[in-house]
């Protein structure tokens, strides 16, 4: 009866802690609007560097596809650190370079279907890809200090999850229109609307 009733204490006790944590983690959203441009979507919404914090980047690679001639996705935003692996899933060759310095003006080389190459974007970074079999591909990987990130869609939207509470400095790139920032209070599930314009 003891040992039942010491269970039941700590399940009390760790279901309260669990919700804690799980209400701590909120999502901000909201809209970008870009104005001039033919939708709202390819802007990536991103937490700036936060002060103190441990940010690990994933153990696995993230993955870039080409296939019918484009980039997949356009854009790509990834934490610092992280690797990203090229497929060519189009049955000629493909290639990557970018003439980006904080990229370190990489040239991957081509290959054939199927295979990959990869890059690991050591630095915070804006790089252009390009293919320089088929000059008209174009696509771009955002790598950025934290993992909280987010493209917009076509119509705009955007939603960051697992953002703690707190005080952030909010950033907004785009790929034809200036980079834009303010700073967002996260309280709980936040909303927060970015113009974007020339």
């Amino acid at each position: 009866m003891c040992k039942r009733k010491t269970l039941i204490f700590t399940a009390l006790v760790l279901l309260p802690l669990a919700a804690a944590t799980a209400a701590a983690a909120a999502t901000l959203s909201g809209t970008v609007e870009a104005t001039g441009m033919r939708h709202d979507g390819d802007a990536v919404v991103y937490v700036d560097t936060i002060a103190g914090a441990e940010l690990d980047p994933p153990a696995e690679p993230v993955q870039m596809d080409q296939e019918q001639m484009e980039f997949i996705p356009h854009v790509l935003p990834v934490l610092v650190g992280t690797t990203v692996e090229f497929l060519n899933s189009d049955a000629v060759l493909h290639n990557v370079f970018t003439p980006d310095k904080c990229a370190g003006r990489f040239n991957l080389g081509s290959w054939p279907q199927g295979e990959t190459r990869s890059y690991t974007f050591e630095k915070p970074c804006v790089a252009a890809l390009l293919c320089n079999v088929h000059p008209e591909m174009e696509a771009f990987v955002v790598a950025v200090p934290t993992p909280y990130f987010a493209v917009s869609g076509r119509d705009g939207s955007y939603a960051i999850e697992g953002l703690p509470d707190g005080e952030y400095t909010v950033k907004v790139w785009h790929p034809k229109l200036p980079e834009t920032s303010r700073s967002v209070t996260v309280a709980g599930d936040t909303a927060a609307d970015f113009e974007l314009k020339k």
